[in-house]
């Protein structure tokens, strides 16, 4: 959790904000299907639904008030993956710096699976 300070108070911003706010910037780049989990028991990865976007992150708070992204995600089938991950990676930290002043240190992208049809 981060707090965020002002002269009227403060307010703290919970993993599941962040978490939310990445998966949402992240499914609506171009060329990803969704948000990817790895299955416990059979080891493979499966698209989440829009509801649970968030499961496909990771959040770490970082000592400087700064947060590093883990995203876990599918794509589609023929998209040219360097640009895909260049584009996730500057919406993510747009979208998150513009939604909770929250500077953003790293954005890793893990393409999990590929879409075919």
């Amino acid at each position: 959790m981060i707090r965020h300070a002002c002269e009227n108070g403060s307010v703290n911003v919970s993993t599941n904000v962040y978490t939310d706010i990445v998966g949402t910037a992240a499914i609506n780049c171009f060329g990803v299907k969704g948000m990817a989990a790895r299955s416990l028991t059979d080891g493979v990865y499966h698209l989440l639904r829009k509801e649970s976007v968030g499961k496909g992150v990771h959040v770490t708070f970082n000592d400087d008030d700064s947060i590093s992204i883990d995203l876990h995600i599918i794509v589609d089938n023929n998209v040219n993956l360097n640009a895909v991950g260049a584009s996730i990676i500057s919406e993510v930290r747009y979208v998150v710096t513009s939604c909770t002043g929250t500077e953003v240190r790293e954005v890793n992208v893990f393409i999990d699976s590929m879409m075919i049809g």
